[in-house]
């Protein structure tokens, strides 16, 4: 018997919101806020440092305490926006983003700012859960959606960049607070935004949070982000640096155990039995680690060995956003459904590591324009080419309700990455610059180009996860998927057997 023609208001409901682009232009600049706020102040450190009165050993923590709640508080972050809905876990975020931002930016005391920060790292883990589970509900066209993807990644890439060289405008022109106080209209502007942008449709979770699986996840991801970033002052066989990455472990080990037993469990086993989906995270923290101690590298090399200053310094990273850029939106979205993520993410992380490479060969007469921007083209090619791979992986096949805890992981996973790391990355220079005998400058090079084999092995051996990991990808999968989105009855009838699964595994 055939089936009854559909109603005009379902019919409505199955195509595409004409919205859902400006709805991505709200989610992207969101991404850009929050990872611009996490490297806007460093340049601005110094100037904090002696109008607040800080110590040395309390300058770091205008970063950490940032760093810390963003990173420890992600899993639970994505699970409230799979119960309460991501559009309006997302408008929260950013009115939290923008008082705490609007508090740390007026802080009379180092404490006040500390204290500010962190609230601001928790508001960002809301808007980061969120934020990337709403482009991949909103979108759901697959072509559109890796547009939308390829897009909201460059933005995020191009913020942690622009951060630094908006930093150095801001500090030298009107000072440091303004690092703070910037965010303040752009999350209030976003805000406004999301007024005009779809309705969240996906299905929410009912029931409880699980709450002991969010005190042991992020009271475990939050002692190991905080453990990596003591280790640079500390030592990592400091007393307090081994005690936050045992405590981190074993709570991280017993989060595991716990949500195999757990009748909701805050990161459901299903998400990681997709291999693809564990290569993908590999990838993601592998390549925020490069990232990362790429960005401190290219800050020490160009101020310590080549004396640049603050904001030329900053200007040197924008080859690193508009490469990346380009790379994602244009050769990405070509790309990807001709090879797969498999390839995509392999190829892509050997590209960024030839980058790193580049980075061992250089002395004190090398030049920018001759040595290193070579090396960052060639690292921003890979890094752009394989993220829109890496966020296909991790958040593709996800049940609509799951969108916010699957985002939540990937974000989990760069964080994880980027904390260890930058942290071995610094650790290891200062080790090095410490045992060389030579010239300051010799030194410090001497230091950087020993670190940055760290990053490069790990995106050689994630390289290597991907390959065996990710499985064959082919063009018929791509296919297949557009033509179940031609096919509303199908995609209904795979919706009706995702939530049968579900109610099954509870």
């Amino acid at each position: 018997m055939p089936a009854p023609p559909s109603s005009p208001s379902t019919q409505q409901e199955q195509l595409p919101d004409p919205r859902r682009w400006w709805a991505l232009c709200v989610l992207g600049l969101a991404q850009l806020m929050i990872l611009l706020d996490s490297t806007i102040v460093n340049v601005a450190l110094p100037s904090m440092q002696t109008e607040l009165g800080m110590a040395d050993g309390d300058r770091p923590w205008v970063v950490t305490s940032y760093t810390v709640a963003f990173g420890g508080l992600l899993l639970l972050a994505g699970r409230i926006a799979d119960h309460a809905g991501r559009k309006r876990v997302f408008a929260s975020g950013l009115l939290g983003f923008a008082v705490a931002s609007a508090a740390a930016g007026a802080a009379p005391t180092a404490q006040a700012l500390f204290a500010a920060r962190a609230v601001q790292g928790a508001f960002a883990a809301l808007l980061a859960a969120s934020a990337l589970a709403l482009v991949a509900t909103t979108f759901t066209d697959l072509r559109e959606r890796r547009k939308a993807i390829a897009v909201f990644g460059a933005l995020g890439g191009a913020g942690a960049s622009l951060g630094v060289v908006l930093g150095g405008l801001l500090t030298q022109w009107f000072g440091w607070r303004w690092c703070l106080l910037v965010n303040v209209p752009i999350a209030l502007a976003a805000l406004l935004g999301t007024l005009w942008t779809p309705r969240d449709r996906a299905r929410r979770l009912t029931g409880r949070i699980d709450l002991a699986g969010a005190v042991l996840g992020c009271g475990g991801l939050t002692t190991v982000v905080y453990g990596c970033s003591q280790a640079e002052a500390q030592g990592w066989t400091s007393p307090g640096v081994v005690g936050a990455l045992l405590a981190g472990a074993v709570l991280l080990t017993a989060f595991a155990w716990w949500q195999t037993r757990a009748a909701a469990p805050l990161l459901p086993p299903r998400l990681l039995r997709d291999r693809r989906r564990v290569a993908s995270l590999l990838a993601g923290g592998a390549l925020m680690a490069g990232q990362l101690s790429l960005s401190l590298y290219l800050t020490y090399y160009l101020q310590t060995v080549l004396d640049w200053s603050a904001l030329a310094s900053g200007l040197g990273f924008l080859p690193i956003s508009l490469v990346t850029t380009a790379t994602a939106t244009q050769l990405g979205t070509r790309l990807l459904p001709r090879l797969g993520p498999r390839v995509m993410m392999t190829a892509g992380l050997c590209i960024a590591a030839c980058g790193l490479f580049q980075l061992t060969l250089l002395d004190p007469d090398s030049t920018y324009a001759a040595n290193v921007l070579p090396a960052l083209i060639t690292f921003s090619i890979g890094q752009g080419g394989s993220f829109l791979a890496i966020m296909t992986g991790a958040t593709s096949d996800v049940p609509a309700q799951d969108s916010g805890i699957a985002s939540a992981t990937v974000n989990s996973a760069q964080q994880m990455g980027g904390s260890i790391g930058s942290a071995v990355f610094n650790t290891v220079a200062a080790s090095a610059a410490a045992a060389f005998h030579g010239s300051r400058r010799a030194a410090a090079l001497h230091g950087f180009t020993s670190a940055i084999w760290i990053p490069l092995a790990l995106l050689l051996v994630a390289a290597v996860a991907t390959a065996t990991l990710a499985g064959h990808q082919s063009t018929r999968v791509y296919a297949h998927a557009n033509t179940l989105r031609r096919n509303p009855e199908e995609v209904a009838k795979r919706q009706g057997a995702e939530v049968a699964a579900l109610e099954a595994e509870k």
